[in-house]
């Protein structure tokens, strides 16, 4: 498998050409939950203007027409237009195309440094190095420390969800941890009556495939099954591995 993929299962009914479900380990469903850290503006650029669903891309490109006389922060409209992207998870597959953000620093965030006040000061902070302390009226500039949370002991895996889990992803993104009965009861949801027509199809995620996934999650109730079996005219299969494997249960 070529570097920056990850392999997805998906079980097809071979007959209707859908895919029934999908199998995959952490670092898919880290991915596909990642999605919902996304800002707008960089989902619009990623994209691009022209396949977003409805008007969010008229609207994107208003602002990005719009003359800085009519602006009243240029820095505010770089921000909306290339927004800095949340850096929420370690070790989330990188498989959508990096985009350029916002020069604008994260603002720090500034407590009195009064010790006289103490008590009374020590209760707030701002964002703004030149807001003034309610307490004793003096400006904020002290630099404050933001503590992050004790991480568990128990993992330094990163992501989102438990690497120990095969998870199931519907056609629709319902994801849920795998287990033998939910695979039966989904076969049954379907009427599947003849697993004959069930295939086993390995696809190898890339960028490209990140791309197609995130369009149609925001299009589709039928997201993998547009992503990955329906072939635009002259689209080879290259994402998918070479074998295909009929189920037998």
């Amino acid at each position: 498998m070529a570097a920056n993929t990850i392999s997805l299962k998906l079980l097809v009914d071979s007959t209707s050409q859908r895919v029934l479900f999908a199998e995959s380990g952490k670092e898919f469903v880290d991915f596909m939950f990642n999605i919902l850290s996304l800002p707008v503006g960089t989902v619009i650029r990623l994209l691009t203007k022209e396949q977003m669903v409805g008007s969010l891309g008229n609207l994107y490109d208003s602002l990005e027409n719009m003359n800085d006389t009519y602006i009243l922060s240029p820095a505010n409209k770089d921000t909306l237009l290339k927004p800095i992207v949340p850096n929420n998870a370690a070790n989330v597959p990188p498989l959508l195309p990096t985009v350029e953000s916002s020069n604008l620093k994260p603002t720090g965030i500034y407590r009195c440094g009064n010790t006289y006040h103490r008590g009374s000061c020590g209760l707030y902070v701002a964002n703004d190095s030149k807001s003034v302390c309610p307490s004793c009226n003096n400006v904020m500039t002290q630099n404050a420390t933001i503590v992050n949370p004790r991480k568990g002991s128990s993992t330094n895996e990163g992501g989102y969800v438990k690497g120990v889990v095969t998870y199931i992803i519907m056609d629709d993104l319902v994801v849920t941890p795998m287990s033998a009965i939910s695979c039966f009861t989904l076969l049954n949801k379907f009427n599947i009556k003849d697993v004959g027509v069930l295939e086993e199809k390995t696809i190898n995620i890339g960028i490209d495939e990140g791309v197609k996934l995130l369009k149609a999650s925001l299009q589709l109730k039928t997201v993998l099954t547009d992503a990955f079996l329906k072939k635009k005219a002259g689209e080879s299969d290259a994402s998918s591995s070479s074998g295909v494997h009929s189920i037998v249960i």
